[in-house]
């Protein structure tokens, strides 16, 4: 997922626009749940126009991811009443991944 982008699998981080810009997981866009919680429930155009990338089908995999989980838990639940069927989270995060690449460069 890391590798490259999928068409059957988005990696999302819901974490706000700063957040992300200081770094993120490789090919992660990001969708900033707390500021905008309406995201997912947005027509498609009007997605786009926001966030500058097409929005996901609902018969995509969303795979969501924060700093630490929390986030990431609540735009689950928001994708599923949007109607996203196939959601995956990374419980450990931003901060997993990211103590995970510092030890890997070690």
């Amino acid at each position: 997922m890391v590798d490259g982008p999928s068409k059957e699998r988005i990696l999302i981080d819901v974490r706000e626009p700063a957040e992300f810009s200081a770094g993120a997981i490789p090919t992660a866009l990001n969708i900033p749940i707390s500021s905008q919680p309406d995201a997912l429930a947005l027509p498609a155009d009007e997605f786009e126009d926001r966030f500058g990338f097409e929005k996901p089908t609902v018969d995509q995999e969303v795979v969501f991811y924060c700093k630490a989980g929390v986030r990431s838990a609540a735009a689950a639940v928001m994708a599923r009443e949007s109607g996203f069927e196939k959601i995956g989270e990374y419980r450990g995060s931003w901060l997993d991944w990211e103590r995970k690449r510092k030890a890997g460069s070690q």
